[in-house]
C-alpha cells in the first residue's frame, strides 16, 4: 500500500523526531531545581544527566548545580545564568562543565522558570546537551532550536502539574500553598509524574514512525501507565484489571488524560484498601456512542466517606485532577456504593480511527 499523503508529525511542534523519545533515554539531560529552597537545589535529574556528568542521583539531589563548574569555567557564563535566575527569565548559554571524573566538556544549556499562578518561579527546568566537535554542534543553530523546543514542550507540560500547588481564595485569586508538608509531598511525587509524561512522549514518537497513525494510542498509553502504577504500588491480595480500548487522541488530550489516570489510580492503590486484606481495582476506558470517552475507576475497598468532597481542593492531586478536567471540558461523578467507589469521567474528545 502506497502512502498518498504526507501526514504532519506530532513531533513537528518539537522540530525533531527524536526530541522527546522518553525522559529516561533522552540524548539531552534534564534537571529541575527548587528556587524556593535556600541554594536552589536540584530536586530531579533524568538518566541522561547521570550518563553525561557521571554523577548519580544520590550525589546530586539537594545540591546546587554549581558543582559542575570548575577552574576553566567562564565567569561570564556563570554570571549570565545567575542574572537570569534572579530575574526569573529564560537563559541560553554554552558553558564548560566537569564530569565526576574531572573531565571537562562543553555544555549547551537552556534554563526556563516554571511559574505558578502568580507568575512566581516554583521550579527551574534545565535542558542541556554535551557539544561534540565531530558533530559541529557549536557552529549549528539546529541544536539550540532542538533544545529550545524540548524545553518549551516539557515546560508547558510541567506547568500543568505545578499549577496544582496553587490554591484559590473565595474571589478566585490564586494563592500559593505555603504548607511545607504539601510542598514536600509535591516534590516526592514530581519524578513519578515526569515518568507519566515520559510514556506520552514515547507514544508520540511511535505515532510519528507509523505512517497510518494520526494520533496517540490512548489504549496503549493508559495500559502502560496503570500497570506501572500497579507494579510499583500494588500489594498482596489486591487484584488490578485494565480494560482500555485502542483510542487515538491528540497530544494535549493524551497528556491530560494520562495525568488524570496517574492521579486517580495511584490514589486508589494508596487509600482504597486501608485495613483490608484483599480487594479489586479496575480501570476501564471506552468510546461513548454519542462521542467522547468514558473512564471508569472502580474498587470494592473502604469507600470515600459520604461527606468528603472528591476530588478535594485541599490536596495537590485533587487540584491537579480538577484543573486537567477543566482543560478537557470533562466531567467527573463519584458513586459511593455499599462497598467501594466508582469514579466516572467523561471527556468530549474526537477520535481518529486506526487505518490498519
Amino acid at each position: 500500500m502506497e502512502r498518498s499523503v504526507e501526514k504532519p508529525k506530532l513531533t513537528s511542534v518539537l522540530d525533531d523526531s527524536q526530541a522527546l523519545a522518553g525522559f529516561s533515554r533522552l540524548s539531552v539531560a534534564m534537571v529541575i531545581t527548587n528556587p524556593n529552597t535556600e541554594g536552589n537545589p536540584i530536586v530531579y535529574i533524568n538518566d541522561a544527566f547521570e550518563r553525561t556528568t557521571g554523577y548519580q542521583r544520590s550525589r546530586v539531589i539537594g545540591r546546587n548545580c554549581r558543582f559542575l563548574q570548575g577552574a576553566d569555567t567562564d565567569p561570564r557564563a556563570i554570571q549570565k545564568i545567575r542574572n537570569a535566575i534572579e530575574a526569573g527569565e529564560d537563559v541560553s548559554v554554552d558553558i564548560l562543565n566537569y564530569r565526576a571524573t574531572g573531565e571537562a566538556f562543553m555544555n549547551r544549556l537552556l534554563i526556563a522558570p516554571i511559574n505558578d499562578g502568580l507568575g512566581k518561579p516554583v521550579y527551574y527546568l534545565g535542558i542541556q546537551k554535551e557539544l561534540r566537535d565531530d558533530e559541529k554542534d557549536r557552529s549549528s543553530d539546529a541544536t539550540r532550536l532542538h533544545l529550545d523546543t524540548v524545553c518549551s514542550r516539557v515546560g508547558q507540560d510541567l506547568g500543568l502539574i505545578v499549577n496544582s500547588l496553587v490554591d484559590h481564595n473565595g474571589s478566585g485569586t490564586p494563592v500559593v500553598a505555603e504548607d511545607s508538608k504539601q510542598r514536600l509531598r509535591m516534590l516526592d511525587l514530581l519524578p513519578k509524574r515526569l515518568e507519566c509524561l515520559q510514556f506520552v512522549y514515547e507514544e508520540m514518537k511511535l505515532a510519528d514512525e507509523q505512517w497510518n497513525r494520526d494520533g496517540i494510542d490512548l489504549g496503549s498509553l493508559l495500559s502502560r501507565i496503570s500497570h506501572t502504577i500497579a507494579h510499583n504500588e500494588g500489594r498482596p491480595g489486591v487484584r488490578f484489571v485494565s480494560l482500555v480500548e485502542p483510542l487515538e487522541v491528540n497530544l494535549d488530550t493524551a497528556i491530560r488524560v494520562a495525568l488524570i489516570t496517574f492521579e486517580l489510580v495511584s490514589n486508589a492503590f494508596q487509600h482504597a484498601f486501608d485495613g483490608l486484606d484483599q480487594g479489586y481495582l479496575e480501570l476501564r476506558v471506552n468510546r461513548l456512542a454519542a462521542g467522547g470517552l468514558r473512564m471508569t475507576i472502580s474498587d470494592d475497598g473502604a469507600g470515600i466517606p459520604s461527606k468528603t468532597l472528591f476530588p478535594s481542593s485541599g490536596s495537590v492531586g485533587g487540584r491537579l485532577v480538577s484543573s486537567l478536567l477543566d482543560g478537557l471540558d470533562g466531567t467527573i461523578n463519584v458513586v459511593r456504593g455499599a462497598a467501594g467507589t466508582v469514579i466516572l469521567i467523561d471527556v468530549p474528545v474526537g477520535f481518529t480511527d486506526f487505518k490498519g
